[in-house]
């Protein structure tokens, strides 16, 4: 059995027509929007937080230790959806774990803004964690049980619900990112003092306005999905506590979602230099000048959702197309292969622009044109887009129904080692330079997504 329970067992409004999305889809897009807003505020200033001095409204530290910082926080927030997977899954049900989740993250930020040193970064980087690990699996599984398990909307579902996450992370930016750059920006004694804690407490603000949305209409539009445990063991007719064991096929689908989360950890750690040492070499050398205004560091972090939304509803047509040709869709793994080689390349446009500028700060004859670094995100967006919206709805597809949030945490969890090594792989752009590293992570992503292509036959029939 897959994850998804058919739709008629809950008490939801049906769409009209088969290819209508129910309007449920509609109500998690805003409220994972809204989530998105929240995290992708706090991520896009938070580097520049810690790096600015004390004078200029940050914590002063070193660049190596804050992008290590980076990296584990970021690596945590995707780690703990395993706890709180299990704990949705067993006790809580889904509906509750996001709202837990929701104002756990929503007290991270208020920490965050309330006092600047850290004690209370710590604090609030914990609670943002914490609150990830309830909220994030338990959204995206409850997008997939709103179909039923061989629906052909599927994927085009999940890319819509992928919309969402980049609405809110193009509009969080820009707003943060101007809040904290330039409208509680001061000059004080010759110094410009930035308002990054401001900056936290608008993230804070859209997570609160997520989660009212999410409690005031979810009755409404969802019914009883996710208001259950879904993993809690049956008891048998004498009263005693039974959990089935998993089917042969269960346990192969289960292998798979393993097998393609081990590929997917070395594309998040490519991908995730973008709020590191992508985001630090864009401050140093790229040219952000336009007509004598300097784009804002921060602004760049919504190059990519801006492509996500614009290009997610073509993404979501091909599938489509493809899903009513002869030959038919191509299949899950073949997708996400194209999306690491995708990544790869967009690494090496990259590597043209640290051709012409060196990677010393001190010693810059020339600063790159910032279209190499939106063709970069151009072809990192297109692969997020061929493997994870994809990689989201197959997990939810053939996940073992008493296991659907765990191992949707599972999938995440991939997200935190890469996380990890992403921090890692940043502070080497110090020693070793942004050459070497950024040549080095898109020719493993192009080599990786070779195998995995050859590998495509074998694990669809294990998924089938």
């Amino acid at each position: 059995m897959g994850t998804i329970v058919q739709q008629q067992d809950y008490n939801i409004p049906e769409p009209k027509k088969k290819s209508k999305h129910p309007p449920g889809l509609y109500l998690l897009f805003m409220t994972e929007m809204w989530e998105r807003f929240s995290y992708y505020g706090m991520r896009a200033i938070l580097v520049l937080y810690l790096t600015a001095s004390v004078a200029a409204g940050g914590l002063g530290m070193k660049e190596q230790s804050a992008m290590l910082i980076y990296g584990f926080f970021t690596g945590a927030v995707y780690f703990m959806p395993l706890l709180g997977g299990y704990l949705s899954d067993r006790f809580l049900g889904r509906r509750l774990a996001i709202t837990i989740g929701g104002l756990t993250m929503a007290l991270g930020n208020l920490a965050l803004f309330a006092h600047q040193n850290h004690t209370f970064l710590y604090t609030g980087l914990a609670l943002l964690i914490i609150g990830n690990g309830f909220f994030k699996p338990n959204i995206s599984t409850i997008v997939g049980d709103l179909y039923s398990e061989n629906d052909p909307r599927r994927d085009a579902a999940f890319t819509i619900f992928y919309m969402g996450i980049n609405v809110g992370a193009f509009f969080s930016p820009l707003i943060v990112g101007y809040v904290s750059e330039d409208l509680f920006a001061k000059t004080m004694n010759g110094f410009i003092q930035y308002g990054y804690k401001y900056g936290f407490l608008v993230s804070a603000i859209g997570m609160i306005i997520g989660q009212i949305i999410f409690n005031a209409l979810g009755n409404r539009f969802l019914g009883d999905i996710g208001k259950k445990p879904t993993g809690k063991p049956k008891k048998s007719n004498k009263g005693i506590k039974q959990s089935q064991p998993l089917t042969k096929k269960e346990k192969e689908r289960t292998a798979v979602i393993f097998i393609l989360a081990a590929f997917v950890v070395f594309f998040w750690a490519g991908f995730e230099q973008a709020g590191s040492s992508m985001t630090l070499y864009t401050q140093k050398f790229i040219d952000r000048e336009i007509f004598g205004w300097t784009i804002p560091v921060s602004w760049f972090q919504s190059v990519n959702p801006l492509f996500i939304v614009l290009l997610a509803p073509v993404v979501s047509a091909f599938w489509m197309k493809l899903n009513k040709s002869k030959r038919g869709d191509w299949k899950i793994p073949t997708k996400m292969a194209v999306g690491m080689m995708l990544l790869g390349l967009g690494f090496f446009v990259l590597v043209l622009a640290v051709m012409k500028t060196g990677s010393d700060p001190n010693n810059i004859q020339h600063k790159a044109n910032l279209l190499f670094i939106v063709f970069t995100y151009l072809f990192h967006t297109v692969g997020e887009l061929f493997l994870s919206p994809v990689g989201l709805s197959v997990v939810s597809r053939i996940a073992p129904v008493k296991l659907a949030s765990l191992l949707m945490g599972v999938w995440l969890s991939a997200s935190g080692f890469a996380n990890i090594l992403a921090g890692k792989l940043a502070t080497y752009t110090d020693s070793l330079g942004y050459l070497e590293v950024f040549s080095l992570i898109g020719g493993i992503a192009i080599l990786l997504g070779l195998v995995l292509l050859t590998l495509s036959n074998k694990l669809t029939k294990m998924m089938d």
